[in-house]
């Protein structure tokens, strides 16, 4: 006995019949479009092509972030390096202690008459600002560039003023000069400065941002506003972890 049909404009279905029974209930859009094994090879060897292709293109992906991130390496200053000094609770703290968190670095002294006053107020002001989203993932570090008269005592006293979280630091001459000119810093200190005198020190006025690997992103410079300051650093954490997968 014959299958029979049931035709719809475009499609035939073969609902019955001993010879096909391996098709019934099977509909074709086509009667000559049959489901060979040449088609299936076909359709496995598609797949395995776009297998083979996703994962290139993922690579190439995974190789231009990359490349990407040398290149954003490579075209930063060499800033930072490493050192040992106080804390202003008088607990030893090294460049080993910038990692895991984003670290906002200024250097400074305690008798700074205004400049440094309004500097360690900007980094509270964006600390506030970017914890509301981020949480608890920054770091504020104030280095002293007048260490005869920054004692642990005077750098405890002195930040009682600003954001809480401020780790002050301090040494002897040789070590803040090192840790200076590691962070690029000029100050006019002299070695053999006596901390019973009456003296300013001069020296360069920068916000240093590093990121999570200690790593020198942007410095900024005493005209950077809380908010454009606030954004840079969003836009670096953005970046940071699209190429690690990670905040901090």
């Amino acid at each position: 006995m014959r299958p029979k049909t049931v035709t719809a404009p475009g499609r035939r279905c073969f609902t019955s019949g001993a010879r096909d029974r391996a098709a019934v209930g099977v509909c074709f859009f086509s009667s000559s479009v049959v489901f060979t094994p040449t088609a299936a090879a076909l359709f496995v060897a598609t797949g395995v092509g776009l297998f083979y292709y996703f994962r290139y293109e993922k690579q190439k992906l995974l190789e231009q972030r990359q490349k990407e991130f040398e290149s954003r390496s490579v075209g930063r200053a060499h800033v930072g390096g490493p050192f040992t000094l106080t804390t202003h609770e008088n607990k030893p703290f090294s460049d080993k202690d910038l990692l895991g968190k984003w670290n906002f670095v200024y250097f400074g002294f305690t008798n700074c008459p205004d400049i440094c006053p309004a500097e360690l107020d900007k980094i509270g002001s964006v600390m506030t600002s970017l914890e509301q989203n981020y949480g608890i993932i920054f770091q504020p570090v104030f280095i002293s560039v007048d260490p005869a008269r920054d004692s642990v005592s005077q750098m405890k006293t002195y930040l009682s003023d600003f954001h809480p979280r401020i780790i002050g630091l301090t040494g002897d001459y040789a070590t803040v000069k090192t840790t200076c000119k590691a962070y690029r810093v000029y100050f006019s200190t002299p070695p053999d400065a006596d901390p019973k005198d009456d003296y300013l020190v001069d020296h360069s006025i920068y916000v240093y941002l590093m990121d999570p690997n200690g790593q020198f992103v942007e410095a900024f410079g005493q005209s950077s506003t809380p908010d454009e300051v606030v954004e840079r650093v969003k836009k670096e954490i953005s970046e940071f972890e699209k190429e690690t997968g990670r905040k901090v």
